[in-house]
């Protein structure tokens, strides 16, 4: 099994956030104020909570589940996926590989992130912070990873993803082997990944040259 982090790892929102709060407040006439506080409340994580507190703290008129749903459809349109990843995970799955993404973040926005770039249809299972409220590193959202992929958590699979903390040091816990995406500063104490590679289409060809883990 080969599970995947999703931001940053499979997809690059980062520019797509910024894009998309841009555009939503030029498109209601909202100004830098606004703009400001949804770049930084947004940064980590965004749920329709979010858009309650913004519709109170600017006496908005609109209602708020009516803005969450605007900002998870513009993200959904803006995030792309490199068509290579595309491909390479088609390829580990025709090599008897189970995959699987293990994501922080709210279930609605990656999940439709996930429908529009074509990935759902890719994956065997998928577990989402939102799902049961624990973020990674803890080792829960692995193991319902693991189960979403009709399979059990075992040594011999790997999990893929650029944060030392969530990914690598949330792998090590669950007893699995690690990709770290290099790039984020590695912190001190921290395990050392079983392997690293510059993005993921260097972790997938390093996986179709590993044996599958089903």
């Amino acid at each position: 099994m080969a599970l995947f982090d999703l931001d940053g790892t499979l997809l690059d929102p980062k520019r797509a956030f910024s894009d998309v709060v841009t555009d939503l407040c030029l498109d209601h006439g909202w100004g830098l104020e606004v703009k400001g506080w949804l770049l930084t409340e947004l940064a980590d994580r965004a749920n329709a909570d979010d858009f309650a507190r913004l519709r109170q703290e600017y006496a908005l008129d609109i209602p708020a589940m009516q803005l969450w749903r605007e900002f998870i459809d513009r993200m959904a349109a803006s995030v792309t996926c490199d068509p290579a990843v595309l491909s390479g995970l088609a390829r580990l799955r025709s090599h008897a590989w189970k995959i699987g993404v293990v994501a922080n973040g709210c279930s609605d926005v990656q999940r439709a992130k996930m429908r529009a770039t074509g990935l759902a249809g890719l994956v065997d299972g998928v577990a989402i912070s939102g799902d049961i409220d624990v973020r990674k590193p803890d080792t829960r959202l692995f193991r319902l990873a693991a189960v979403r992929c009709r399979t059990e958590l075992s040594g011999d699979a790997w999990m893929t993803g650029d944060s030392p903390t969530a990914d690598v040091h949330g792998g090590h816990r669950a007893g699995i082997r690690t990709i770290w995406l290099r790039g984020r500063r590695w912190l001190d104490g921290m395990p050392e990944p079983h392997h690293a590679v510059d993005d993921v289409r260097g972790a997938i060809s390093y996986l179709l040259d590993t044996p599958a883990a089903v």
